[in-house]
């Protein structure tokens, strides 16, 4: 740093090994900058043989926010809209709010030049000397400010993969966070050959502090609007979970089955009934102040038991399934001949009716006359027996047009399938809800949860599929709204919430974490058909073979 920090420059850093490597790396480039390597045998105990250091580097990247928000609108937002919660409810609220409490600098408004430098920060590999497959790899993070003093109070994103590019094989690594400036990150050893360490920090402790105000405080930082058209008179009005009442009339959209609640302002000549369509309006600007912004220039308990991994670019699951390569369409319509599939979501989940309508030439898509990217779509293959749709979630959803009809919420959806052995539903709802606090997450996944639990205990064999969030790529202004730290703090939720359910969860967390692609809003081919992969080896699981006696 030569004593000086640069302005510009929105980069990640990977830390510096301590005696073995340096490990710089930009989440934002699709450049892996330095790594560090361990060489795992299956003979000879299996030992640890060499380290190396290659290049460091430099990327930059910009993205410009795409409108700024209407100057007349004043939010207030209202904590506790929509249906009050049972006394059970809350308590699990509670639970959920403090099992996602997230640790950060005792002291507020420090200078930049005491907050955490991932440049001069470090990691260190512990032992043992022999690492067998099998095994555990430990490694130490040690976090310095940039006067190079050893940080004293944790709170730092971090994020880790051990991987083997060569071998088409990598895992996420489990962070701890020992509240004191330091971390132990533990990675499963699952293949053998040379492995890469690599931890990145997504953001300083000091800038989760600013992404929780702004979670809490500027929730309407993404805005939406609809438009009212009635024969020749048409006026655009703002929408949002919560409108201040009293400033003006407003138009009360709350869901009567599920009491999600939503709002926009009323038309200055036209009626609430009148409304046509959903959009997303934009985004706020101008959010942090000046001494906040530092922190995002340079965006930057315990025994884990992964959901998989990736070997040989293909993903081997830890829940007992045995996953299967669905390399042809033949192999596609077999498994889901006489099935009706269900995909409820946002464009992530998209993504898997899209695969399907392009891998499988004997499904027809139904011209649905749908907006492109919004749905509802819907394929058939008749000879086979087979039903695929997709349909979004409910608002908040930041999609370019949606009809005013075609605005279902996921749990409401749910109570109108019949389910059966035949029966599959995909739900993924995660990336619109970030810009909301926490508890406007919770009820939506409550809501659908209910909705859930009625469908099994109406037809208990049908097959449910949950979808957590994924790592994405990001900058400086797209973290405001989309950081991979609220993502997390989802995921949290939402594995909590759904445990204990007869209910499968997809990883993509984890899938996308540890792929050797760079991280991705919507995650790439080959991720998206390891998650086709698991759905299908859900549907239809290999038998194992019975052995002679």
């Amino acid at each position: 740093m030569q004593g000086h920090i640069p302005r510009l420059a929105p980069i990640f850093i990977l830390l510096a090994l301590s005696g073995f490597v340096l490990l710089i790396r930009n989440i934002t480039s699709l450049e892996l900058l330095s790594f560090s390597v361990i060489y795992l045998q299956k003979w000879n105990c299996q030992t640890v043989s060499t380290f190396y250091q290659i290049q460091n580097g430099i990327y930059s990247a910009f993205k410009t926010l795409e409108t700024s928000l209407p100057t007349e609108f004043n939010h207030t937002y209202c904590a506790r809209l929509g249906q009050a919660p049972t006394v059970e409810e809350a308590r699990e609220e509670r639970y959920l709010l403090s099992s996602i409490a997230w640790p950060g600098p005792p002291v507020q408004g420090l200078p930049l030049r005491l907050s955490t430098d991932p440049a001069q920060s470090y990691f260190v590999i512990r032992g043992p000397a022999e690492l067998h497959v099998g095994g555990q790899l430990v490694v130490d993070v040690h976090m310095l400010n940039f006067m190079g003093q050893p940080k004293r109070h944790g709170g730092d994103f971090l994020v880790a993969r051990l991987h083997s590019p060569e071998l088409g094989a990598g895992v996420a690594g489990r962070v701890h966070d020992r509240l004191d400036g330091n971390y132990t990150v533990l990675f499963p050893l699952l293949w053998a050959g040379l492995v890469r360490v690599e931890v990145t920090m997504v953001h300083p402790s000091e800038a989760v502090v600013v992404l929780k105000r702004l979670r809490e405080e500027q929730p309407d930082r993404v805005y939406f609007k609809s438009l009212f058209r009635s024969g020749f008179l048409a006026e655009t009005t703002v929408c949002n979970l919560c409108l201040p009442f009293g400033q003006q009339p407003l138009c009360n959209y709350t869901d009567p089955q599920t009491g999600e609640p939503w709002y926009c302002y009323k038309p200055k000549m036209l009626g609430c009934d009148t409304r046509i369509n959903h959009s997303k309006g934009g985004y706020k600007k101008n959010l942090l102040t000046k001494y906040e912004e530092q922190f995002f220039q340079r965006v930057r308990s315990s025994t884990f038991t992964p959901a998989g991994y990736y070997y040989h670019d293909t993903w081997r699951h830890f829940t007992g399934i045995r996953m299967h390569q669905f390399n042809d369409s033949w192999a596609i319509t077999q498994c889901l001949k006489g099935k009706i599939v269900y995909m409820f979501g946002d464009s992530t989940v998209r993504q898997w009716f899209e695969y399907f309508n392009a891998f499988v030439p004997e499904l027809k898509e139904f011209n649905l006359r749908s907006p492109k990217n919004v749905g509802p779509y819907l394929a058939v293959d008749s000879r086979h027996d087979i039903l695929l749709s997709y349909r979004c979630h409910g608002p908040p959803i930041r999609f370019t047009s949606v009809s005013s009809s075609e605005m279902h919420y996921v749990a409401n959806e749910l109570d109108r399938i019949r389910g059966g052995p035949d029966t599959v539903v995909l739900v993924g709802v995660w990336s619109h809800f970030s810009t909301f606090p926490v508890e406007v997450y919770i009820r939506r996944l409550r809501h659908i949860r209910r909705a859930v639990v009625r469908l099994l205990n109406r037809e208990p064999t049908t097959l449910v599929a949950i979808r957590t969030a994924n790592p994405q790529k990001l900058d400086p202004e797209s973290s405001l709204f989309n950081s991979d730290w609220f993502s997390l703090q989802q995921d949290i939720v939402l594995r909590a919430m759904f445990r204990g359910l007869n209910v499968r969860l997809l990883d993509a967390w984890e899938m996308s974490l540890a792929h050797r692609h760079p991280h991705m809003l919507h995650p790439p081919p080959a991720i998206v058909k390891s998650m086709v992969d698991l759905i299908l080896s859900y549907i239809c699981p290999v038998r194992k073979k019975k052995r002679r006696s």
